[in-house]
């Protein structure tokens, strides 16, 4: 009985933190499709101690971003603190990119919806927040145009965010150029011609940003 219980628990605590850490930085090469057996080979153990460890894939993914996402949420937080609405919404949409920028789990991550990902809700609803008081306090300073919706805003940053790495070939920081444009399109102007059609409803949004998850295997 001595020294086996403890030994087993050192033993499971180490490929559980081994697999975390592996499973970072391969989805941080690949994505969140990146497959499951890559991880469990490149961390040294078999696919059944992963599964053991991580029945899921969201499970296994909740686990690897849980706190990788706190800083978004305080960059949304300084942005909120922001006077001048413009100048939130701008510092913190280039601050997002960044971190889009940083890899490709990420990225996958804050531009899609993925279901049973737990620890996504919170950085989804504060995300919402932030872009939509920001454009509320926008319009009332008259910095952002007044037909725009937080819908608007998180359908288009979502899918630029979804070309990040395929942009980060010409440079890393090749994404400004593209948020900037875009970002020039939130902007009121006088003469604007009012836009086509209504803006998604939250549930049409959810629904796009599921289609445009990658295809996910277990």
């Amino acid at each position: 009985m001595g020294g086996h219980a403890p030994t087993g628990r050192r033993d499971a605590l180490r490929n559980r933190t081994l697999l975390t850490r592996t499973a970072r930085e391969v989805f941080a090469e690949q994505g969140l499709d990146a497959p499951l057996d890559v991880i469990a080979r490149r961390a040294g153990v078999g696919n059944a101690t992963l599964y053991r460890h991580f029945p899921t894939r969201a499970a296994l993914v909740d686990e690897v971003f849980r706190d990788a996402l706190t800083e978004t949420m305080a960059a949304g937080t300084r942005a909120r603190a922001a006077e001048d609405a413009w100048t939130g919404l701008t510092r913190y949409l280039h601050a997002v990119f960044a971190t889009l920028a940083a890899d490709r789990g990420t990225n996958d991550l804050m531009t899609t919806s993925l279901e049973g990902v737990t620890s996504l809700d919170a950085v989804h609803a504060h995300n919402r927040a932030t872009v939509e008081e920001l454009l509320r306090r926008g319009q009332a300073q008259g910095t952002v145009r007044a037909d725009l919706a937080t819908e608007d805003v998180l359908l288009a940053l979502a899918a630029l965010g979804r070309v990040v790495p395929a942009l980060s070939a010409a440079g890393p920081d090749a994404w400004a150029r593209p948020l900037a444009l875009l970002l020039d399109g939130f902007r009121a102007r006088p003469a604007a011609p009012a836009l086509p059609a209504p803006p998604l409803t939250e549930a049409q949004l959810g629904t796009v940003l599921l289609a445009l998850g990658p295809h996910r295997r277990r």
